[in-house]
């Protein structure tokens, strides 16, 4: 399968490492110091101007892997400093999740207009004439702008008929939708960790794969190695994500990496979406509540417990698709140490709070998962078709793209409460999230059912995804339109309410 990016296929290569030294080595932190000279093997530096800075990066980064925080700058520390303490079988995380690798970050322009060598010193000179603060002049045969005096208006990229004039943003603070991103002392792009939710799209937008999320994939395979029942509990976009894979033969693989079974968690947003449908009929209908906000997204969650904290009281209380699944697994099977799979850095921090960590053991991407899968050399052609028992309806499954939620809980209404006005309002992005919500704060959405999703496209555009979120739309999108059911049955609102009722 073609990847992503180079920074993609690094990042796999050192959770493949780490996994590996996982599940096979004996010397754990001679083997771990080791991985860094395994991704970048000869002495000729492929992607930066030295070999050593790249395996400064690749240290830190499996570091990161461990479930560890980044080495201070300023003092020697070995890579496995404090590796004794992540080296268990249990989830392991020194916050916060996501961090930028100092060495790694390329000191991005932040919000800086410049002229190109597209300027042909023409006559009109608009760009200087639109300058209200006189920041642009002629040097050398070419417009210039005096970045002391520019104030970032963008009047002069806009009147020049040439195009010659460029906005460099520091890609990862541009995709950051609550702007948590500022630049440190030195330049280098800094998280505030007070306003950061966790939806990883800075992670996602760095070209130079500076900023990374913390894994327990090394957690995780001793919990296997140790006998564990480790059961996989798969998020609905996982769907074309490892290529045309049957449900059957991905079972397989996750066999043979050790787990013991595997679960779907749309039958979890099934649950939550008969709840939820319940929910806006008995409270937003009836003008109880003036509007509902859905809550399987945890960093659109976070974004209003964060910054609309009046607001808080709106978002739904009925149980995510994640915490549903393994609560229902955990029912049947007590002793399950239950693993979430799925497209979302910030499910790992949902998975960490008080009423969720007993539940939910790990959480693990798909990226992550791949980096597994490679270091047991699995080919999914050659995997058993097993045959698996689906229960999802499409309702659920299509909880992976935007609007899919609310769609799913609209579907139940018409079924259920036939000839109900369901008012929809949905945002993809937080930046979106945030508009859509200010408009909820002042009561332009009373009535509505407002769904929210950190990732612009949804949970298939997810920061551990591993195709392009077009394609996995797609894929998702058919395999809602095959599904046996199109909505849950009314049975299953017993289910609902037992898992809801869980301690």
């Amino acid at each position: 399968m073609k990847s992503q990016s180079v920074v993609t296929d690094l990042r796999r290569k050192v959770f493949t490492e780490v996994a590996r030294v996982a599940y096979e080595s004996e010397t754990v932190k001679s083997d771990l110091e080791e991985i860094p000279f395994l991704i970048t093997p000869s002495e000729e530096p492929k992607y930066r101007e030295s070999i050593y800075r790249e395996r400064q990066i690749a240290s830190e980064r499996v570091r990161l892997a461990m479930g560890l925080s980044l080495r201070p700058a300023n003092k020697p520390v070995h890579i496995t400093s404090g590796v004794d303490k992540s080296t268990i079988a249990e989830k392991y995380y020194e916050p916060p999740l996501m961090q930028v690798i100092p060495s790694a970050c390329d000191k991005c322009p932040d919000n800086e207009f410049y002229v190109t060598d597209q300027c042909r010193n023409c006559v009109a000179h608009s760009c200087i004439k639109s300058c209200p603060k006189g920041a642009i002049s002629i040097v050398d045969g070419r417009s210039h702008i005096d970045q002391s005096k520019c104030v970032k208006c963008g009047k002069c990229k806009a009147s020049c008929p040439y195009d010659a004039i460029a906005h460099h943003k520091r890609p990862c603070a541009a995709a950051c939708g609550v702007k948590a991103i500022s630049s440190d002392e030195y330049g280098r792009a800094h998280i505030d960790n007070e306003i950061c939710v966790a939806c990883g799209q800075c992670m996602s937008a760095c070209p130079f794969g500076a900023i990374a999320d913390k894994s327990q994939i090394f957690q995780l395979i001793q919990a296997i190695k140790k006998g564990d029942e480790v059961v996989a509990a798969l998020a609905p976009a996982v769907v074309g994500q490892f290529g045309n894979v049957t449900f059957g033969q991905f079972k397989s693989a996750l066999l043979k990496l050790g787990f013991k079974d595997v679960y779907e968690v749309a039958v979890g947003a099934d649950v939550g979406c008969i709840a939820e449908a319940h929910h806006y009929v008995n409270a937003v209908t009836t003008g109880k509540l003036p509007f509902l906000f859905t809550s399987c997204c945890p960093a659109w969650a976070v974004l209003i417990k964060k910054q609309f904290p009046d607001l808080a009281s709106e978002v739904s209380q009925e149980l995510t698709p994640m915490v549903a699944t393994a609560r229902s697994i955990k029912v049947n099977r007590p002793e399950a140490r239950v693993v979430f799979i799925g497209p979302c850095a910030a499910k790992k921090l949902e998975a960490s709070r008080s009423t969720v960590r007993s539940y939910v053991d790990f959480v693990i991407t798909f990226e992550e998962l791949a980096g597994m899968f490679d270091a047991k050399n699995i080919n999914f052609s050659e995997m058993e078709d097993l045959p698996v028992k689906l229960q999802a309806t499409g309702a659920g499954r299509g909880y992976a793209c935007s609007g899919g939620v609310a769609s799913a809980i609209e579907k139940c209404i018409n079924e259920y409460y036939p000839g109900t006005e369901v008012k929809i309002q949905h945002a993809e992005g937080l930046a979106e999230c945030k508009k859509m919500l200010l408009l909820a704060k002042s009561g332009k959405l009373n009535g509505y059912m407002i769904e929210g999703m950190g990732c612009p496209g949804g949970c298939v555009a997810g920061v551990g995804t591993i195709i392009p979120p077009e394609r996995a739309k797609t894929s998702v999108e058919q395999v809602v339109k095959s599904s046996e059911a199109s909505v849950p049955p009314r049975e299953m609102e017993d289910l609902a309410e037992k898992l809801s009722g869980m301690e």
